[in-house]
């Protein structure tokens, strides 16, 4: 096998508890490269349409790039590939800590988990052994509560990793995650849930074995390359070290996207009291970055009561604060905590009560749905940390909430006030203030979400150069290029982050040296349309096509109130048609025979 990958697949069925090994295939990691795009390729391989989510046939797949574990900067992360129980779409949730690079060390690139345990179970995973544990004393705890367990129960080995659910999932809430060294999350799309339907609450990790780099010394001259360009760069160097994600908040909010009151407007009115500065200023204790990372995002905070938890990340900051109409850093860092410890999405559990308290004010959502418990309206910070619980444990109206904002929203027969798209809660951004982020949200393959080609940083923040956000022209070709450039990121294992300093060069490079493989920048920008399409392809099958390429009519038919993009609508009449063209799909957005020849589809 080529440099970087360990060479071994893992599978793990547990309705028969059998284990097995498979190689890595040298032509599938060629064209796909690993972490998302391999998972893909087996969900696109192995999971038909008309499976259930949370059924036995569904798989559960945890893969690692060929640069995870790699001194490559960050290189510690992996993503989650399973059929999503939030929207049924292709689910690819990204995580880092150091849960990925241990999965390596113990001799595996991918693990796949299929079937349904008879009783609950966890997963101990070392250097090449697996056992299939009894875990019915670990079921109802929490995350933290579970990682403590399981580490105390094999050892005192304090390098043992663990990636687990929480009661969230256990109870199969359609926005739950699964987390790993405790904070660290593969938020989005309900893989959670997926692991609780197969009563697999935890997979331990530990191993002793290295990683072989292709051809050390083009990687050293790639390595030392990228270091230098992330010291040299503002955001990577200075921005998100000093106050994480959060760094922001102002940023947006004075660009008139910040959505607040569930979107009705861009701009809050409190957002000084919820930013990053103020953060740095109360709460933070320190800095805590994942596996290989010079960046160093990640936040520990101390509230005064005592309390200790990480985060709140710029996302979860927006969804408890200005999209709940709330300007209390002390309740949003409560509600944070609560979700790590339950195994939640933060940006769909914030959005999904935001959704809520517009219900509720417009009175779509009566008083006797929710009786005994915080009125669900925006400003009560009460609410936010009453819901997050409840919501986690299916508890009075946490049991619809559960559901996410999409499907409570339609039991009220308003699913217009479901700010989502393909069913999954849009994150921080408002569309109207970014077109080009807007076409991303309206086409990304895993429903609502920032970070499968974040337009927001040539938009907002100028890199790697500036474009002005209101205009169309040219928007299609920048969002399909950022697509497939974070499908290659997402496929080797390092963190989108890097991408604020590093261009396609750096991860061809990188790519290169470390497999042995030859890509150039066209060539691995080729393997991230592979890998788009293939999704594409498969979220067809379901039955997605361009009716789902869209946004609420909250962004396309009324004009942003106020701020900086006061006026503005979303123009996807302009931007989609153009986006399906240089994609190579036709009119109704399915991928043309051309196309899939050229990629070997």
């Amino acid at each position: 096998m080529q440099g970087g990958y360990m060479g071994k697949v893992l599978r793990v069925d547990l309705s028969t508890e059998k284990v097995s090994e498979e190689e890595v295939k040298e032509d599938i990691a060629r064209a796909f490269i690993g972490g998302r795009g391999y998972g893909a390729k087996i969900i696109y391989d192995e999971v038909g349409p008309d499976v259930d989510p949370l059924g036995p046939e569904n798989r559960l797949i945890f893969a690692t790039g060929p640069l995870t574990l790699t001194p490559a900067p960050t290189g510690g992360r992996y993503v989650v590939v399973t059929k999503s129980p939030l929207n049924g779409v292709i689910a690819g949730s990204n995580s880092g800590g150091f849960w990925g690079p241990e999965l390596k060390k113990a001799g595996y690139d991918i693990l796949v988990v299929q079937g349904k345990a008879e009783r609950p179970v966890y997963l101990w995973i070392t250097d090449g052994t697996v056992e299939i544990r009894d875990a019915s004393h670990l079921w109802g705890k929490d995350v933290f509560e579970t990682t403590d367990m399981i580490i105390k129960e094999l050892g005192p080995d304090k390098k043992i990793r663990v990636a687990c659910i929480g009661p969230a999932g256990e109870r199969l809430v359609k926005f739950a995650t699964v987390s790993n060294d405790k904070a660290r999350t593969a938020g989005r799309t309900g893989v959670g849930a997926v692991m609780g339907s197969k009563k697999l609450k935890a997979i331990a990790v530990r191993g002793s074995k290295k990683v072989r780099i292709a051809n050390p010394g083009k990687f050293k001259e790639a390595l030392r390359t990228a270091m230098e360009k992330i010291k040299a760069n503002t955001v990577t160097s200075q921005g998100l070290p000093t106050y994480g994600t959060m760094v922001l908040n102002h940023i947006i909010d004075s660009n008139g996207l910040y959505p607040t009151r569930n979107f009705q407007t861009g701009v809050f009115e409190g957002v000084d009291n919820v930013s990053g500065e103020r953060l740095v200023e109360t709460y933070l204790v320190k800095r805590k970055p994942c596996f290989g990372c010079p960046i160093g995002c990640g936040r520990v905070t101390r509230l005064p009561d005592g309390e200790e938890g990480e985060g709140p990340e710029y996302e979860t900051s927006w969804a408890f604060s200005a999209d709940c109409g709330i300007d209390d850093l002390v309740s949003v860092i409560k509600a944070n905590n609560i979700c790590n410890r339950l195994g939640l999405d933060t940006i769909s559990t914030g959005a999904t009560i935001a959704c809520a308290m517009e219900l509720y004010e417009r009175g779509y959502l009566k008083e006797d749905e929710f009786k005994g418990e915080p009125e669900p309206r925006f400003g009560n910070a009460e609410a936010i940390v009453h819901y997050a619980e409840a919501i986690g444990y299916r508890k009075g109206l946490g049991d619809g909430l559960a559901e996410g904002s999409y499907r409570f929203a339609e039991e009220h027969g308003h699913p217009e006030l479901s700010m989502s798209v393909k069913k999954q809660e849009l994150p921080a951004y408002d569309p109207r203030g970014a077109q080009g982020h807007a076409l991303e949200y309206a086409t990304s393959n895993r429903g609502g979400c920032h970070v499968r080609g974040y337009m927001i940083s040539p938009e907002i923040l100028g890199s790697p150069e500036k474009l002005d956000p209101f205009a169309t022209q040219g928007k299609a070709q920048w969002v399909k290029t950022f697509q497939d450039l974070t499908a290659v990121i997402d496929s080797e294992g390092l963190c989108l982050f890097s991408s604020f300093a590093l261009g396609a060069e750096d991860y061809a490079a990188l790519l290169s040296a470390a497999t042995g493989f030859h890509y150039t920048v066209d060539e691995a920008l080729k393997a991230g349309e592979r890998i788009w399409n293939l999704e594409r392809l498969w979220n067809i099958g379901v039955g997605l096509g361009k009716k789902d390429d869209t946004l609420p009519r909250r962004f396309t038919e009324e004009p942003m109130p106020d701020g900086a993009s006061k006026g503005q609508v979303v123009r996807l009449d302009v931007t989609l048609p153009e986006y399906y063209k240089l994609r190579g799909w036709n009119t109704e957005g399915q991928p043309l025979e051309e196309k899939l020849q050229e990629l070997g589809l």
